[in-house]
């Protein structure tokens, strides 16, 4: 940076230079900036010396960019429009006195919903809102500052912390399990009826995986019940229409309140994890921070 500063000599010039270069007139700089236009000539006049080189070639009544002045033009509206972009966003977050947690639905139901009483004691002078959807909007996206997601911890641009590993096993309603007095093994949950997940966009495992995982060989099924939203495969599986894939984080409320049973013998650690994410180059407000802080200190982790 202070090898940039020798070069320009000033800031204020490049701000002048994108000026006159982008409205191709000096006078239209000046009245844009709110100084005269021999105030823009000069700042010109100086950027060239500094850089050893013409930006414009002047004519009696226009003027117009060089080669270099070109090249120069295209790097600087870039980097100021992505200054402005981020300024924007800065300015429209210190505004608003929301945070949004973006995550999926299950999460947001079964995960996150129990804790907002502790979350609005703890904190009651924030106000959090929790965004669903069917697409993962990038961090930054729409005032979105925080966002649940599955993966390994290392999403480029982002900073992570791993809210709970991915442990999945089979579960289902008291009176389904109770019924399914053969099922001894993994093998034998094929003779079960099974509810698939089938989400559109998120990458989530599937029957398939699971099997894989216990070396059981398996052929995709023409039929059964198939879901595109966890939380609605969670509300077919507590309704008795099968057996499920059970998410322990999002799932060990249902089995302690006994509307759903986990086979535990059978849980399967993916290696990946659910992860609070947020961005490592846009700075979080207080009351973001304090979101952050408050869901990394739940320390929910599978029991």
């Amino acid at each position: 940076m202070q090898k940039l500063w020798k070069l320009v000599s000033s800031p204020r010039h490049l701000l002048v230079f994108e000026a006159a270069a982008r409205t191709r007139s000096f006078t239209k700089a000046a009245n844009e900036l709110n100084v005269r236009q021999p105030a823009v000539s000069a700042s010109i006049k100086q950027l060239e010396t500094s850089l050893g080189t013409r930006l414009f070639d002047r004519a009696h009544r226009s003027v117009s960019l060089t080669q270099a002045g070109e090249r120069l033009f295209n790097d600087v509206s870039s980097a100021f429009s992505r200054i402005q972009a981020t300024a924007e966003l800065l300015s429209a977050r210190s505004a608003q006195a929301h945070v949004t947690l973006s995550a999926s639905t299950a999460f947001a139901h079964y995960w996150m919903v129990p804790k907002l009483a502790e979350f609005h004691h703890a904190h009651p002078d924030i106000d959090l809102r929790l965004q669903t959807s069917e697409r993962e909007p990038a961090i930054g996206s729409d005032g979105t500052s925080l966002a649940i997601r599955r993966g390994h911890g290392d999403w480029s641009g982002c900073d992570s912390h791993l809210i709970a590993p991915e442990v999945i096993m089979p579960i289902a309603a008291p009176r389904v399990n109770a019924a399914a007095i053969h099922l001894r093994t993994v093998a034998n949950l094929l003779n079960q009826s099974l509810i698939h997940l089938e989400e559109p966009i998120r990458e989530r495992p599937t029957w398939a995986d699971f099997f894989q995982h216990w070396n059981v060989p398996y052929v995709e099924p023409k039929t059964g019940l198939r879901l595109n939203d966890y939380a609605l495969v969670l509300q077919a599986a507590i309704a008795g229409e099968g057996f499920a894939f059970g998410w322990q984080h999002v799932t060990q409320q249902l089995v302690a309140q006994g509307l759903l049973v986990p086979r535990s013998e059978w849980a399967w650690s993916t290696g990946a994890g659910f992860y609070l994410v947020w961005s490592d180059s846009i700075p979080l407000s207080p009351q973001e921070r304090n979101v952050r802080d408050w869901l990394i200190g739940l320390q929910a982790v599978a029991v």
